[in-house]
């Protein structure tokens, strides 16, 4: 499955979730039921899959952690803030970096539509 139609299927349950549930919870609420609504879709997806940093030939485990990794193709960062800011995206870059993901997917929960709180990040490395 190619990466648009992962992450269109992730947009969608991830929309789902939002109606259900609203603003205001914490992210792990809004990251458990998601998880559970990817998987019921059929998507292998990992929850807090840990990633390492690797430095000249040393494997460094810092405690980088992705929200979700779905397909091994599309990593998913759910935030649930009053505004999205440049320290998210730059997470979520590193994670695309270090994972060697091309598509990203952060969401901002902590909206009242959830295309408001939604960016979808390519990896240009």
């Amino acid at each position: 499955m190619h990466e648009n139609q992962i992450t269109e299927i992730i947009i969608g349950k991830a929309i789902q979730v939002h109606k259900a549930l609203g603003p205001g919870l914490l992210e792990s609420a809004y990251e458990e039921c998601l998880n559970y609504e990817l998987l019921k879709s059929g998507l292998k997806v990992e929850r807090q899959k840990g990633l390492p940093l690797i430095y000249e030939e040393v494997k460094l485990d810092c405690g980088y952690r992705v929200d979700l990794w779905v397909e091994k193709k599309v990593i998913v960062e759910i935030k649930s803030v009053e505004t999205l800011n440049d320290i998210h995206m730059a997470q979520i870059l590193t994670y695309l970096k270090l994972s060697g993901c091309k598509v990203g997917l952060l969401i901002n929960f902590n909206v009242l539509r959830l295309m408001e709180g939604l960016k979808r990040v390519v990896n240009n490395f």
